[in-house]
């Protein structure tokens, strides 16, 4: 598996020499494989209410190159093994393409220490929306101290606003910075929070890192095309290593045609 995933970033290299590309977005993120019969390693998954696999993904959130793909048992949680998956992408373009700048981009899932740590050792950024119904009795009250009345409301019209500020969490070992966004509809009187975590600095507005966060919905459709023009979900061996194999072609056969876009 490993030359395959080799062969990929090798593939993937040319191609943004190609394109002088010198920014890289990695959006992670995972995805479900029906199985059928007794496959090797296919589990129940609650999250989608069924048997199969659960690999972890990668894609270019700029380009839509298909970065990496690891296929796991069904019962695996979403950021299960994620160091292990991401820390090999930031060596290989350390060494391979070293003036790229990266972003690492993810839901709520991977939002966990040491994905932090693991951009924060190697000097690239993150943009990781948390939990609200983690951590965020305490945030929610800080959402709430920093939410700015006017004189003049207009309680009829729907108000968005948006914050910046310093948290740490307990199983952090630092404090990072939080971006809220609060959104309120309107007539309604309470807001709902929206939180991210991210080490890009104060210079880059929390208003402008959630419209960065949200083109990550870009992903979806890569997946879509994965599984719908590639096979990129077809588990029909009984043999786990075999459903790897075929995945692997997948992403492979994926990335030629979208290095023709």
């Amino acid at each position: 598996m490993k030359q395959f995933q080799s062969l990929n970033l090798v593939l993937i290299d040319k191609a943004r020499l190609i394109r002088n590309d010198t920014e890289l977005i990695i959006d992670i993120d995972s995805t479900h494989s029906d199985t059928y019969g007794r496959q090797e390693q296919t589990d129940y998954n609650a999250h989608y209410q069924t048997y199969g696999y659960h690999p972890l993904i990668a894609f270019d959130g700029l380009t839509g190159d298909f970065l990496k793909a690891e296929l796991r048992s069904g019962n695996q949680y979403t950021s299960k093994g994620v160091k292990k998956f991401i820390d090999p992408l930031f060596d290989h373009y350390s060494k391979a393409l070293p003036h790229t700048d990266i972003l690492v981009r993810g839901d709520s899932g991977f939002a966990t220490p040491e994905v932090y740590e693991s951009c924060e050792a190697n000097h690239s950024h993150y943009v990781i929306r948390l939990n609200r119904l983690k951590n965020n009795r305490r945030l929610g009250l800080l959402a709430e101290q920093s939410i700015l009345y006017g004189y003049n409301q207009n309680w009829e019209e729907r108000e968005v606003q948006h914050f910046s500020l310093s948290y740490q969490a307990q199983s952090w070992s630092k404090p990072r910075r939080i971006c809220i966004r609060s959104v309120r509809k309107g007539g309604e009187l309470l807001f709902n929070h929206t939180f991210i975590v991210t080490n890009l600095s104060e210079n880059v507005s929390p208003k402008t890192l959630f419209s960065l966060y949200s083109k990550r919905e870009t992903m979806e459709n890569y997946i879509k095309e994965a599984k719908a023009g590639f096979y990129f979900d077809k588990t029909d061996s009984p043999r786990f290593l075999e459903n790897q194999v075929r995945m692997m072609i997948s992403v492979l056969a994926y990335n030629l045609v979208n290095f023709l876009k």
